[in-house]
């Protein structure tokens, strides 16, 4: 197909897309826009890296900005599209800039969900989502003594992580009954709570925040159980709600997200969607949906929907993984997240490289590594091949997985 393409969203997910209609030879327009006045970056490192000091906006860059210019990708920053007439084929953002397009992908991200106690206004209380926020956050550091993290899931810990290594005072609270509960076993979360805990981290599991307090600033936050944690910083970090706004005015269909099919069509076949405001159908199990927040789904996504934009018939199939970076840890999942009926752990969870192998009905449909490379890389290799190891063999550590295949 041929026609002018218009990206509404500059993230990972938008800026692919863009990228592999390029790479598949489309020479007609394409046009990104961003509501971000910096270039395209990658997320992760905000909650890592960045926050530690250790990388720039300009490391974190997608692309170079000779990339756009050189790939004729027309890239608008600071600007976010606020209403879209499919009909006439233009986008027009808040500024009242109008955007020509033939054909539509919407990328448009997702927010960070806010906390709704008394004081979450005051200053002192921040999010970690964009960079915005964390050259917000990384500007206080050098006068945080004690801060208190919000929310025992990924970014939460990573964030507590980094506190607690500058020296900061860290309490972490979480209101489930343990850390990153949606997406890891309790074997990990009780391993995790441990980890943090030997490095001064204090975690509160089955604890929610009831207020912040404090005359002007953040001085002090009140948990539901009645004590009072002393901070002069609040980290928020309880998940996110993905953008679907456009969608809805499009007529598209949203449940939890903006439902895709596996090409990433919406309800609407002329109009595509990718990244973490999706909703698409599960890689592994037939018949189930999930919303992915990661950067390999923001990836292959992006890929299928430029395939689709110009007439191809790809389909998402890549296996879900992600990656957590606690203080000297690497966490490595693959597979589905929570779904099995058995886990089989290999390795030495006391020296602190190990594995936890998922399996349901009796084959592997996941793994979760602690600095365990080795067995991560021979797990993706399985699920994408759709093989399996037998959990006899595969929980003898003395056994390299990746002989099993």
């Amino acid at each position: 197909m041929t026609g002018r393409v218009l990206v509404v969203g500059a993230s990972h997910a938008g800026v692919q897309v863009a990228a592999a209609l390029r790479d598949a030879g489309h020479e007609a327009p394409v046009t990104v826009v961003g509501a971000e006045p910096h270039l395209p970056y990658h997320r992760p490192p905000l909650s890592k890296a960045y926050l530690a000091g250790a990388a720039t906006p300009d490391s974190m860059a997608l692309r170079p900005a000779t990339y756009y210019e050189t790939a004729g990708i027309d890239l608008v920053r600071g600007e976010r599209v606020t209403t879209i007439d499919r009909a006439a084929g233009v986008a027009v953002t808040g500024t009242g800039r109008e955007l020509a397009f033939d054909r539509l992908a919407l990328a448009p991200g997702a927010r960070a969900r806010r906390l709704t106690v008394p004081g979450a206004e005051l200053p002192g209380v921040v999010y970690l989502r964009d960079l915005r926020d964390a050259e917000a956050l990384r500007g206080r550091l050098g006068t945080t003594r004690s801060a208190v993290v919000v929310g025992g899931g990924f970014i939460g810990l990573e964030a507590a992580a980094v506190l607690a290594q500058l020296g900061v005072t860290v309490t972490v609270a979480e209101a489930g009954e343990r850390l990153m509960a949606r997406a890891v076993t309790p074997t990990l979360s009780d391993w995790f709570a441990g980890l943090h805990a030997r490095h001064g981290v204090e975690v509160r599991t089955g604890t929610a925040v009831a207020a912040i307090d404090g005359a002007g600033a953040v001085e002090s936050v009140t948990l539901d159980d009645g004590t009072t944690v002393a901070a002069d910083l609040v980290v928020v970090g309880i998940g996110v709600e993905p953008r679907v706004e456009l969608a809805e005015q499009l007529g598209l269909t949203v449940a939890g997200g903006i439902v895709v099919d596996a090409r990433a069509r919406t309800s609407d076949p002329e109009v595509v969607a990718v990244g973490d405001a999706v909703v698409l159908p599960h890689p592994l199990e037939p018949g189930a949906s999930i919303r992915l927040e990661s950067v390999q789904n923001a990836t292959d996504q992006a890929v299928v929907a430029a395939s689709t934009l110009l007439g191809g018939d790809r389909e998402h199939t890549g296996v879900p993984w992600f990656w957590s970076d606690q203080f000297d840890v690497k966490l490595q999942m693959a597979g589905a997240p929570t779904s099995c009926d058995q886990l089989v752990p290999r390795g030495s969870v006391e020296a602190g490289s190990f594995t936890v192998l998922r399996y349901r009905e009796g084959r592997l449909v996941g793994c979760e590594c602690i600095n365990a490379g080795a067995d991560f890389v021979a797990v993706r290799r399985a699920l994408a091949a759709g093989t399996t190891f037998a959990p006899e063999q595969a929980s003898d550590a003395g056994v390299r997985l990746k002989t099993l295949l």
